[in-house]
């Protein structure tokens, strides 16, 4: 490995470009929502062996450990949505629900399970909240009796205020669920009736509103920005409604223009309008932020921010990081000692799995050597600063003083402030944050990294 990366063997999409205006013209686009890291695909006929080699350990684990339940069902698909699996009826879910229940009771007596406790769970989708309040209740309560968990263990029910009445929000309580996260990704009515969301600014503001003053429980919004018909002004009075309601935590997310999804055929046929352009969105992520700071809310990332301590968004936090996070359900994904795995995103295949007895996996991979360190990395750039120390707990080598000559041209280009052993992001590096850490990861995979 040589002593000091060469600038003049890395490409424009990971320089990036020299602009007055770094904001808005660093780069090209944005074209994903996470980073990723390289890993080797593993034969199908290894795929039992293996995961049964993972879940029987009990003595390398990593110390943070999270549960994700999927649900893979929606009432209505949201025009952005790349990720809708299944519409919601009474039956499937019924079948569907049933399934998961023995799925949870397998992976539980399972000993890499039982060999140290959660620190949070995720119900997430899909629409989670699409399953009855009582089987709400029964899977909340399911999860507390098999697994180990952490006396503060965060459980996350995520899905859409349309429907959450009273007796599921209290059904939830019942089943030990202490956060809610709703996707509202705008108030303004216009806006969600072209997104296909349920519901109209009154009832979603209000309903939020209600919720949050109740003090069970921390609530936290999602935020969407760059949708179509979603001018600036709206934006501005989204973040506005969002202070009004009350609720505990928000994330700020900007639209991922990507193919498949209901919105994009929309547009190339003239029944919306062209979402906001990349310039657009960066105006928007910073008057966000500038928003978030004026009001003084905690900033927990390059995009979350809690308005108190009780949001702590752990399952976020930590599986941003190097936690190993156990997958349960159709369509879930996770990791466990090293492999990573992705369920049958199919109804049938995930069922019919469940009822011949096998694990209902259709995809596995071998982490890559590197894949704690790429986390990191990831993290460090998901909360907007990357040291030196964690890069060195992560690899012998001294990444930090390698990729110096990168981090050096970015802070030129205005993206990063370089001081002592810290990589700071500006808020023109926080709005292209992902794309500055696959550039990180990306520029090291060519490199003989070992890891520690």
């Amino acid at each position: 490995m040589n002593k000091q990366i060469d600038l003049s063997q890395l490409p424009t999409s990971i320089l990036g470009k020299s602009t007055p205006e770094p904001l808005l013209f660093s780069f090209d686009r944005k074209s994903s929502a996470h980073a990723g890291s390289g890993a080797i695909p593993i034969k199908p006929n290894e795929f039992k062996p293996r995961f049964s080699s993972a879940l029987s350990e009990t003595v390398n684990i990593s110390k943070n450990r999270c549960l994700y339940v999927h649900i893979p069902f929606c009432r209505v698909r949201c025009t952005y949505c790349n990720f809708f699996q299944h519409a919601s009826s009474k039956q499937l879910v019924e079948d569907y629900f049933e399934a998961l229940m023995i799925e949870l009771e397998w992976k539980a007596k399972q000993p890499w399970t039982q060999a140290a406790p959660f620190h949070a769970v995720y119900i997430g989708g899909g629409t989670p909240t699409d399953l009855t309040a009582t089987q709400i209740e029964r899977l909340g309560k399911r999860i507390q009796q098999l697994f180990p968990l952490t006396t503060d263990c965060e459980m996350t029910l995520e899905g859409r205020i349309n429907r959450f009445d009273d007796e599921m929000f209290d059904k939830s309580l019942e089943g030990g669920f202490n956060r809610f996260s709703f996707g509202v990704q705008s108030f303004n009515t216009k806006v969600r009736r072209a997104a296909k969301r349920l519901d109209d600014k009154e009832y979603v503001l209000n309903r939020i509103q209600e919720l949050s003053h109740s003090d069970q429980a921390p609530i936290v919004v999602d935020l969407l920005y760059g949708l179509p018909f979603q001018t600036n002004e709206i934006w501005q009075q989204d973040l506005e409604d969002f202070l009004e309601t009350g609720a505990h935590g928000v994330d700020l997310y900007q639209l991922i223009e990507m193919g498949g999804t209901p919105m994009k055929g929309l547009i190339e046929k003239g029944k919306l309008p062209e979402p906001a352009s990349t310039e657009e969105k960066a105006y928007m992520y910073k008057y966000g932020v500038d928003f978030m700071n004026e009001h003084h809310l905690n900033r927990l990332s390059v995009n979350h921010w809690a308005r108190d301590n009780r949001e702590r968004s752990i399952y976020n936090s930590l599986a941003k990081t190097t936690a190993e996070v156990l997958p349960v359900g159709c369509g879930a994904g996770g990791n466990v000692g090293g492999v990573g795995i992705m369920q049958h995103r199919t109804l049938d295949g995930y069922i019919d799995s469940i009822k011949a007895g096998e694990m209902p996996i259709a995809m596995m991979t071998q982490s890559a050597a590197s894949s704690d360190l790429y986390s990191m990395i990831k993290a460090g750039f998901d909360r907007g600063v990357l040291s030196r120390r964690l890069l060195l707990q992560h690899a012998p080598q001294d990444l930090f003083s390698y990729l110096m000559p990168l981090f050096l041209h970015w802070q030129k280009n205005g993206l990063v402030k370089v001081s002592n052993d810290y990589l700071s992001l500006t808020l023109a590096g926080e709005f292209w944050a992902v794309t500055l850490a696959q550039g990180v990861i990306s520029a090291l995979a060519n490199v003989n990294v070992r890891a520690a």
